[in-house]
C-alpha cells in the first residue's frame, strides 16, 4: 500500500509513520527531514526553502515536487508525511503515481486540537551536539535545559517558537486543510483520533488500516 499522512504540525505523524515503517517495511519518506537535511548541508534547495520554513510558510509547489520525485522508489510501499500539502501537489502526486503505474491507497488524517498542537511543538528542545529530542513537560532533560547525553545546552527550532506555530497552523487550516475534502471526495480518506500516548494512537492506526485494507 501507499500511505499519506495527513494532519497539523505536532500530530504526530512523523513519529506514528516511523513506527509503522519499522514495523511493517514501509519506506517513511519525510518531507520535513529532507528539507532540514537540505538546509543543514546548504544544497541551492535547501537555501530556497530555509527563508519560507523560518516564517512558518510553505515550500513553493514546484521545489516540493522535485524534491519527492527524486526519492519516490520503484514498487511503492511508500508513507508520504508531510506531503502533499496542497492540492496541486495532491495532483502532482496523482500523475507520479500514474506514471510508476501505482495508486495512492489511503489517506490518513491525523486530528489534532490547535492549543494541544502549539503545546506539543513549543515544548520541544533538541540537542545540537547529538539530535538528542526532549519535551520540557513530557520528556525533560535531567537537568534543565541541557542535554542527558552529553551536557550540551539544549535549543529550540526557529519553527517551534509559539508565534511561528500558529502561522503554521494558520496556513495548515487555509492551504493543506482542503486535502480532507480532496481524499474524501476519492473514498480513500480516515479520521484518527491524535490524542494520548505514542502507543494509544498507533493501536488505532494499525486497527483503522487493517479495517480499511479489508
Amino acid at each position: 500500500m501507499n500511505l499519506v499522512f495527513l494532519g497539523p504540525p505536532g500530530a504526530g505523524k512523523g513519529t506514528q509513520a516511523k513506527k509503522l515503517a519499522e514495523e511493517k517495511g514501509y519506506i517513511h519518506i519525510s518531507t520535513g527531514d529532507l528539507l532540514r537535511e537540505a538546509v543543514r548541508k546548504g544544497t541551492p534547495l535547501g537555501k530556497k526553502a530555509r527563508e519560507y520554513m523560518e516564517r512558518g510558510e510553505l515550500v513553493p509547489d514546484d521545489l516540493m515536487v522535485a524534491l519527492i520525485e527524486e526519492v519516490f522508489p520503484e514498487g511503492g510501499g511508500v508513507i508520504l508525511d508531510g506531503f502533499p500539502r496542497t492540492i496541486p501537489q495532491a495532483r502532482a502526486l496523482d500523475e507520479m503515481l500514474d506514471k510508476k503505474g501505482a495508486v495512492l491507497d489511503l489517506a490518513v488524517l491525523f486530528d489534532l486540537p490547535d492549543e494541544v498542537v502549539v503545546e506539543r511543538l513549543s515544548g520541544r528542545r533538541s540537542c545540537p551536539n547529538c539530535g538528542a529530542v526532549y519535551h520540557m513537560k513530557y520528556n525533560p532533560p535531567k537537568e534543565d535545559e541541557m542535554c542527558d547525553r552529553c551536557g550540551v545546552k539544549l535549543i529550540q527550532r526557529e519553527d517551534d517558537r509559539e508565534e511561528v506555530i500558529r502561522e503554521r497552523l494558520r496556513v495548515y487550516r487555509t492551504r493543506t486543510a482542503p486535502l480532507v475534502d480532496y481524499y474524501r471526495d476519492k473514498g480513500i480518506l480516515i479520521t484518527l483520533d491524535a490524542s494520548g500516548q505514542i502507543e494509544e494512537v498507533y493501536s488505532r492506526l494499525k486497527r483503522a488500516i487493517d479495517e480499511k485494507g479489508d
